[in-house]
């Protein structure tokens, strides 16, 4: 589960809803000083139990260097609501928002689309379906296909317990297990604003996402092939137990993308090095 310091938005950035023609859905939108035109126009996805807040210690950095940031809860996530019934989380039809989404922010042009683990894949469904919308895509911590077996299996069992248990029961059998350690840091120990988001996932999508990452196939081949061709980054943490870093090396060097590997960071970069991170996506939106 995705760790953000803190669920409090900078001041640069404001709480909203933002009409789609597939619905609204809540976002962080944050933008560059009034007396300085954006650079340029970012939509954040985040990853699976994640939420627009995985992004906040990078909204102040990235606005600094000229980026406005819509960075979203999907359908189902947080914030967001959505139907109770699996179908409506098909990744056909969360690319499908996404479409909706970049269009609704009002960019004036083409938006940098970014997108942390399962939203990575999101995004790229996204970019396959329509790629018109968008100037570049970031895939930050996301693989060509399905996760490592044991994340797998760790779906797996959160699916099953999300069968049989409610929200809280299935939140309380987690921290029980949370490795000792976690107690005494303050960004993994028993924090209210994390059980709370928890609680308004919508199992649902719980379930049907979890799915998707167990079973994505490996489309790396349609992304390199769209014509014309759309500028790709590749930025990952050290170390990543989700998808093997040698792994995302060689989807970097099949798609010809920029590749970046954050120093000290691990499944999670905008969590664990915000500022470094915001850093590297930054440099590589400069360059379109």
């Amino acid at each position: 589960m995705s760790r953000p310091p803190t669920f409090v938005p900078p001041p640069c950035a404001r709480a909203r809803v933002l009409d789609t023609a597939r619905g609204s859905f809540a976002v962080l939108d944050a933008a560059p000083p009034a007396d300085r035109a954006p650079a340029g126009t970012a939509l954040l996805l985040p990853g699976y139990t994640g939420s627009k807040e995985d992004f906040v210690a990078m909204l102040e950095p990235l606005t600094e260097a000229g980026y406005r940031v819509v960075a979203v809860d999907g359908r189902g996530q947080y914030e967001t609501s959505g139907p109770s019934v699996p179908e409506a989380y098909a990744q056909a039809e969360l690319a499908r928002d996404v479409l909706a989404q970049a269009e609704a922010v009002d960019a004036g042009g083409p938006v940098h689309l970014l997108g942390h683990s399962l939203g990575g894949q999101i995004a790229r469904a996204a970019v396959l379906a329509d790629s018109a919308p968008f100037r570049t895509l970031t895939l930050l911590s996301s693989g060509p296909a399905e996760v490592a077996p044991e994340q797998r299996q760790k779906i797996k069992l959160l699916s099953d317990a999300l069968g049989v248990m409610d929200m809280e029961q299935v939140w309380q059998a987690m921290r029980a297990v949370d490795p000792p350690e976690d107690a005494g840091d303050p960004r993994r120990g028993d924090r209210e604003d994390l059980r709370h988001r928890w609680l308004l996932h919508n199992p649902a999508q719980l379930v049907a996402t979890g799915r998707q990452l167990t079973t994505e196939p490996d489309r790396v081949a349609e992304l390199a092939a769209l014509d014309p061709p759309l500028p790709v980054h590749v930025v990952s943490g050290e170390r990543d137990d989700t998808w093997p870093v040698p792994l995302l090396d060689a989807m970097a060097e099949r798609l010809g993308a920029h590749r970046t590997r954050v120093s000290g960071a691990e499944h999670s970069p905008n969590t664990d090095r915000p500022e470094e991170t915001a850093a590297v996506v930054a440099a590589f939106w400069d360059r379109y």
